[in-house]
């Protein structure tokens, strides 16, 4: 299973660099257009997205017992979303001994 994660989370990680990459080559961001930016299901995509970066930061607050560091992963993962929480992820499974279980994964 940890290794299953590893190859996800370095698909999304490679894949929305690339996105985020192309798209910003397409168009900046602060130049989105009023009519999407005021839609109504762009206001709701925008809503159900940071509440789902907060309800995976709930899980960060509770692997870090750092202050500085879980300030610094939750400023990272609102500007950054899922490029800063696929990057802790990586981070926490490529730091794991060999033949780790999940419970290591998922505890402090």
């Amino acid at each position: 299973m940890i290794n299953f994660l590893k190859i996800f989370f370095l698909m999304v990680l490679g894949s929305m660099l690339w996105v985020t990459s192309w798209a910003s080559l397409q168009c900046p961001l602060w130049k989105t257009p009023n009519a999407v930016v005021t839609h109504p299901w762009f206001i709701a995509t925008l809503f159900d997205t940071y509440w789902g970066f907060l309800t995976f930061y709930c899980w960060v607050f509770y692997k870090e017992t750092s202050w500085v560091k879980r300030l610094l992963w939750l400023v990272a993962i609102l500007l950054l979303g899922n490029i800063a929480m696929a990057s802790y992820v990586l981070n926490k499974l490529f730091r794991l001994p060999a033949g780790a279980k999940m419970e290591e994964f998922l505890n402090r």
